[in-house]
């Protein structure tokens, strides 16, 4: 890009490496040295928490606070009934309106950590995008707004090209959801003032049909940034762990794991991640990532304590460092590992070694158990565990037991109430 901005936002966009395209620099750019511009992402409601992938646009809005804009977090209440089909192979399940909510009531549990709500004029705001579209009245909606709608031009997005020519099905529901993210867009702006959307670069398409329809609808000049579809350096998609997805909430993914991800960061991400998911100056940034050798694990722990301290606190990432430090370099049981608490109904009369492995989610398969323990890629109690099928009791984890998959992951196994 040869265009230098005035924004201290799209200078944090760019000098941090948050920024893959946006509709118009030089007019966002503007609007954003004029005054407060509210900006908003949405995040629809498929999940109980929200993952490391939502991460890195959660840290967008927490930059667009900081240097003085509005941020918008919009639950996708109403979306989430419909399911965004973007560059996926098949339809999301229809989930009920009563665990959409309580998807809802989970995920906002984490915006608090990052952006400060309230009612001035540069505090976020959360709204639901199911205020307005529960109440659409569907001949109003088709006359009004689907008309603005070239079915042409929505077959030739790529997220919906793609999906067709694998000759795989897109309902009319899901080929419905464009057009409800382009009018939440229109909503926005016009309840809210919104000026700008923003999201991964897989939303381009959705986020451009926003743009479009508010500007024949209300001939007004709104703006769309999109940021980098993250994988690692070895190429794998950003926030998928070998556990599965690394979970925000503290609920579903203990704050020592969370450390721990970070921590497992290959040297390469380094200086990246920490431009990314941290507060810490670029020019830190850059010199921690230059790091080599041991040094370069000092800069991990910086990156997963900054991390872990912005989502659950300073306090809990010294604990989760502690436990790390106790684990890895006295060999001890740390108080925070991740726990199974297994009732002696559960175990009955003994539970193998290959089904703890399962069950305290360090091997997502009991086939996967028994390979990882023949490979001598299992500990139990920091020896080799060699026996898949050996047996344990109700007596057998009166002490906890410690399992490790790999040199990294691990588990306490015990007796629950």
């Amino acid at each position: 890009m040869t265009y230098t901005p005035k924004s201290d936002f799209l200078n944090v966009m760019i000098e941090r490496g948050y920024l893959a395209d946006c509709t118009d620099y030089q007019g966002l750019d503007a609007a954003l040295v004029k005054g407060v511009v509210p900006a908003y992402i949405g995040y629809d409601a498929t999940a109980a928490s929200l993952h490391v992938g939502h991460l890195l646009n959660i840290m967008m809005l927490r930059w667009l606070q900081k240097t003085g804009h509005k941020p918008i977090t919009l639950m996708g209440g109403g979306t989430t009934k419909v399911g965004d089909p973007s560059f996926r192979s098949e339809e999301r399940p229809l989930l009920t309106p009563q665990k959409i909510d309580e998807n809802i009531a989970g995920m906002q549990q984490v915006f608090g950590r990052y952006l400060s709500y309230g009612t001035g004029a540069t505090d976020a705001i959360m709204l639901n995008n199911a205020e307005w579209l529960d109440s659409l009245n569907y001949l109003e909606f088709l006359r009004d707004i689907g008309r603005h709608f070239s079915v042409n031009r929505m077959l030739s997005f790529e997220s919906v090209k793609s999906r067709l020519d694998r000759e795989q099905s897109l309902s009319f529901l899901e080929f419905n959801y464009m057009i409800l993210q382009a009018y939440d867009f229109l909503e926005i702006h016009r309840r809210y003032g919104c000026l700008l959307q923003m999201g991964g670069s897989d939303q381009w398409g959705n986020i451009i049909n926003g743009i479009d329809l508010t500007r024949r609808v209300l001939d007004h000049e709104i703006y769309g940034l999109t940021s980098p579809l993250l994988t690692t350096s070895d190429g794998r998609k950003m926030g998928k762990s070998a556990g599965g997805a690394v979970w925000l909430n503290g609920a579903m993914l203990s704050p020592y794991e969370f450390w721990q991800f970070w921590r497992n960061t290959t040297d390469a991400d380094v200086g990246r991640f920490l431009k990314l998911y941290t507060d810490l100056p670029v020019e830190e940034c850059d010199r921690l990532g230059t790091l080599q050798g041991s040094e370069i694990n000092a800069a991990k722990i910086i990156l997963a304590n900054e991390v872990t301290a912005l989502l659950h606190g300073a306090e809990a990432a010294s604990a989760a460092e502690a436990t790390a430090r106790e684990v890895f370099e006295k060999g001890g049981v740390g108080d925070d590992l991740p726990t199974l608490a297994l009732t002696k109904d559960e175990i009955g009369e003994g539970i193998t070694l290959a089904q703890l492995f399962v069950r305290s989610g360090l091997s997502a398969s009991g086939k996967e158990a028994k390979r990882l323990i023949a490979e001598g890629g299992a500990r139990l109690n920091d020896s080799p565990a060699t026996e898949a099928g050996q047996m344990f009791t109700a007596a057998d984890l009166a002490e906890p037991l410690k399992l490790t998959a790999g040199k990294k992951r691990h588990a306490l196994v015990r007796i629950g109430a």
